[in-house]
């Protein structure tokens, strides 16, 4: 099942982690990305993990063991079969590496309007997103449409390219453009 594309389950909130136990027991493939974060509590600070896309799960099965997979207590339910609701093994591989590696990525809210851009020339290389705002990096909010959810990278603005595609009368209403002061980008 090596390159058999990924499957979202769409669980309870906060639930993650214990779906996880309940799939590894029925031997579902899974993958849960994590992210570390720094939380304050009243009394001391601590490193804890939290799941970068809160409330999905990746799990890959066959149409025979799909049941075990959805039947796990905390699976709200399997997002679909069509192409559009499955994730390529390539992506996932690359969050994976990327959180092993170090990368900050964090849960993003949402895609605002921006120019769409294509990672290259580091490890998030062919990966597309839409650029949010320019720092002395360039942040990119990569969206994973299967589970409508997003992620924030940050990279050098020389890492990126613009993604042209053919401009509609929509389109040209929120063309972005840079502006005159380094690190700014402006949507007009």
């Amino acid at each position: 099942m090596e390159q058999v594309p990924w499957h979202v389950l769409h669980v309870l909130s906060n639930r993650e982690k214990r779906v996880v136990q309940h799939l590894a027991v029925r031997g579902v493939e899974h993958y849960l990305p994590l992210y570390r974060e720094r939380v304050k509590w009243s009394d001391r600070t601590v490193v804890t993990e939290r799941p970068l896309f809160p409330g999905y799960i990746f799990a890959r099965f066959t149409p025979h063991t799909r049941i075990a997979a959805i039947a796990a207590p905390g699976v709200v339910r399997s997002l679909g079969d069509q192409e559009g609701d499955l994730i390529c093994c390539d992506v996932l591989d690359k969050i994976r590496e990327g959180l092993a590696n170090g990368y900050l990525l964090r849960p993003h809210p949402g895609v605002a309007v921006g120019t769409r851009v294509r990672v290259r020339g580091c490890f998030f290389e062919g990966v597309e997103g839409i650029v949010t705002e320019f720092r002395q990096q360039c942040k990119v909010i990569i969206a994973l449409s299967a589970v409508q959810q997003s992620f924030s990278l940050e990279v050098e603005l020389s890492d990126v390219e613009v993604v042209k595609k053919s401009m509609t009368r929509a389109s040209l209403v929120t063309t972005a453009r840079f502006s005159s002061r380094p690190h700014e980008f402006v949507t007009v």
